[in-house]
């Protein structure tokens, strides 16, 4: 099989495969990518409830996100890492998140992969969902890990930070979820905030790299990416969020305003 064999969406410059995220890296050359930003599936799926709209709801976002046990969990996350790692340059940045469910997992497998830990950053959520069983504290936050394949990695201090040291950005990033806007096109379980990705690319990437995603989901890396002038590979194994990735790619424009400087909050 070869790259002109898969169903594409999305544009010259911002192409999302419909395929398996490892068939799709055995198909790439080594070392082409600058970055790669991963949102994997969490687990969250096997039976458990929240809650939505006041009442409760089963948490079951698809068969994608059943749980595959310890076992099998860690080894779907060493196996699309291990071909992370190689389509990655040198020096190449990895964004990767999760809850508590997988992130320990994660974590493992990129330090069991020679990947270099940069940072634990906490996405910190508004307002969240109360625990609807009362059996432990109610979840605000999800984890990014930042890694780099090597030392090396770009990091745009400037772009993200003022002159004073003293309000640097944190590892603490306090945003709400996707406004209704960022969900114009179609709807995703676990839609990212386009605001947090692309933080994380202004971070770790330059203008004209190119950024990979290996579950693109509704495309909110890529829209990212197109907006920060950066070309943008991925892999989406759902029809309906490769086609809902490709309508949001299409709609997107090349150069959104750049974040401010943080103040003393960060």
């Amino acid at each position: 099989m070869e790259l002109k064999d898969l169903e594409a969406f999305g544009e010259p410059g911002a192409v999302v495969y419909l395929a398996d995220c490892v068939e799709l890296m055995r198909l790439m050359p080594p070392g082409g990518v600058d970055a790669i930003f991963a949102d994997p599936p969490y687990r969250l799926s096997g039976g458990g409830v929240t809650v939505r709209g006041g009442r409760l709801a089963p948490v079951d976002k698809g068969e994608w996100d059943r749980p595959l046990g310890h076992r099998g969990n860690h080894e779907f996350n060493l196996r699309w890492l291990r071909e992370a790692r190689r389509v990655l340059r040198p020096g190449g940045s990895i964004w990767v998140s999760g809850t508590h469910h997988i992130i320990f997992s994660l974590g493992f497998a990129l330090q069991s992969l020679g990947f270099r830990l940069i940072n634990s950053v906490v996405w910190e959520k508004p307002d969240p969902p109360p625990n609807a069983l009362r059996t432990a504290f109610t979840h605000a936050h999800e984890t990014l890990i930042w890694a780099s394949k090597g030392r090396g990695h770009t990091f745009n201090h400037d772009l993200l930070n003022g002159p004073d040291p003293t309000s640097q950005l944190s590892s603490v990033w306090r945003m709400p979820p996707p406004p209704s806007a960022e969900r114009l096109h179609g709807y995703h379980p676990t839609q990212k905030p386009l605001r947090l990705v692309r933080r994380a690319l202004l971070a770790s990437t330059r203008e004209g790299e190119l950024v990979f995603d290996p579950f693109t989901g509704s495309g909110t890396t890529a829209v990212a990416a197109k907006e920060l002038g950066r070309f943008f590979v991925g892999a989406e194994l759902e029809r309906e969020y490769a086609e809902l990735a490709g309508r949001r790619i299409r709609a997107a424009g090349r150069g959104a305003a750049l974040p401010r400087p943080p103040g003393p909050a960060g």
